[in-house]
This record gives structure tokens, C-alpha cells and sequence, in this order.
């Protein structure tokens, strides 16, 4: 279900549309964004209605419930607009009782030297050999 939602919200024909979005955005959403910028849900909202489509895919969902009411889902996604641009992303949703709402995203870039070789820095592996 939560993979279904944040496929959603990736979509450019649904996230173009505010009452899309603002269907699944909790009242107190907050981002971090990739950039390093702190979003509110007013500001999110304003910026996808003015946002250039882009084929945006995401894999590596795995979801967390931190309670009955409660979900962290992390993913990995691409970007493709002329470049294409990698980042870790998490996301908590939560269910007040009126349905599953995005209260929180964060989204970390991944710069391409990391994603081509995650375990390897320096010459040294994970393990320190």
C-alpha cells in the first residue's frame, strides 16, 4: 500500500494536480529535501504545481510500521530531466483516522561517485580491509 502511495506521488500527471497531493499530505507535513531545504506542505504544494515533468522511478521499498498507526517507508529514487539525478528517500505516514497521510519526507542525494560504489571509500572496504 505505502509503495502504491509514494508511486503517487512521483507520478508528474498526479503530483501536478494540488488536490491530488493535498489529499495525501498530512496538515503538519514537513520536508527536508534533497537540496537541504525545509519545506511546509503550503510550500511543497505551490512548487509541484509549478514543477517541469520529469520521469521520476523509485526502487528498494522497504516499509517499517512504527505502530498501528504509524509507517516509515524508505526508497531509492531517480530522476531523469536532461540529467538523472539519484536519492535515498524516507518518508513517515500516519493515520489519524481519516486515512494515511505523509507527515514527514526526506530526501538525501546520492552523488554519483556513492552510487557507483557504496561499499568502497578510499580503497577500503565496509569491513576496514
Amino acid at each position: 500500500m505505502f509503495e502504491e502511495l509514494e508511486k503517487k506521488l512521483l507520478d508528474p500527471d498526479f503530483r501536478r494536480h494540488r488536490a491530488n497531493v493535498s489529499a495525501l499530505l498530512d496538515e503538519e507535513f514537513v520536508e527536508f529535501g534533497a537540496s537541504g531545504r525545509r519545506f511546509n506542505r503550503e510550500e511543497i504544494l505551490a512548487l509541484l504545481e509549478e514543477e517541469s515533468a520529469s520521469e521520476i522511478t523509485a526502487s528498494e521499498f522497504e516499509t517499517t510500521m512504527l505502530s498501528d498507526r504509524a509507517a516509515l517507508v524508505t526508497y531509492r529514487s531517480m530522476r531523469r530531466n536532461g540529467n538523472v539525478s539519484e536519492a535515498r528517500r524516507s518518508s513517515v505516514w500516519v493515520d489519524r483516522g481519516n486515512g494515511w497521510k505523509l507527515v514527514f519526507h526526506h530526501g538525501t542525494k546520492i552523488e554519483e561517485e556513492a552510487s557507483r560504489s557504496a561499499w568502497t571509500h578510499t580503497g577500503e572496504t565496509a569491513r576496514g580491509n
